[in-house]
């Protein structure tokens, strides 16, 4: 990122469309194969509204959107967040539409390095999926 880099500065938003492919394709690549993320049956039975996407995929997600915006994924120095409602994936060709922000809250220069601080946000049907979603990442200059 070579760039000026200030607090307030918006990263490109990313819209993904999660469907059930998708959730296949990350059970197989992540091991995690819960029946929640691929039957219906087994999800409504769990008391969820319907097949969920993987918490960690929704996370990845947010990370892809931060690490589009740097250009270098080793310049993630930390990421956090907690999940706060699940995004449901209908069984269609549309799936599940997941809107990704982020939001630089803080640069500050740190051992010789800048570092910038950044809020990411996924929502899914308007509502927040993960909250105190923050990273920071090295600006390489």
């Amino acid at each position: 990122m070579s760039v000026p880099v200030a607090a307030g500065d918006e990263l490109t938003p990313l819209r993904v469309h999660l469907t059930r492919a998708d959730l296949v394709r990350y059970a197989g690549a992540s091991g995690d194969l819960n029946p929640i993320h691929w039957s219906d049956r087994v999800a409504t039975g769990a008391g969820l509204p319907g097949v969920i996407a993987h918490g960690m995929l929704t996370m990845a997600l947010a990370g892809r959107l931060l690490t589009s915006w740097t250009g270098d994924p080793s310049s993630v120095r930390s990421y956090g967040t907690r999940f706060t409602r699940p995004v449901v994936v209908p069984d269609d060709d549309t799936g599940a539409l997941v809107e990704l922000t982020g939001t630089v809250s803080d640069v500050r220069e740190e051992d010789g390095l800048r570092i910038a601080t950044v809020d990411l946000a996924a929502r899914f049907d308007g509502r927040t999926v993960l909250g105190r979603a923050r990273a920071e990442v090295v600006l390489r200059s």
